[in-house]
């Protein structure tokens, strides 16, 4: 059903294979978008956030209500962003599949 895939890290840039079993396995638990960074990057940014590391915050506009908000990522055009708020209104959403 699935084969292996060769995505790029967006942390490293480096190529990594999705292999087939990682596939199914994120499959068996729900998600639906691939992995953006490396297994080694992953593992990095794992121990960051089980020694209590320090998140770096950006500035964004919400997408829903247009307020200013702070999120624990570096927005991206190609998605939106939304405050606190709002986020917990659009994750209440039935996911809608893309066009």
């Amino acid at each position: 059903m699935y084969t292996d895939r060769n995505l790029v890290c967006r942390e490293c840039g480096q190529e990594f294979v999705f292999s087939a079993g990682e596939q199914t396995f994120f499959a068996s638990k729900g998600l639906q978008n691939d992995p953006q960074r490396c297994p080694t990057c992953r593992a990095v940014a794992r121990r960051n956030r089980q020694a209590g590391a320090v998140r770096e915050y950006h500035a964004a506009v919400c997408a829903r209500c247009g307020s200013q908000a702070m999120v624990p990522f570096a927005p991206r055009h190609d998605r939106p962003v939304y405050c606190s708020t709002c986020f917990d209104v659009v994750r209440g959403q039935p996911a809608t599949s893309p066009a």
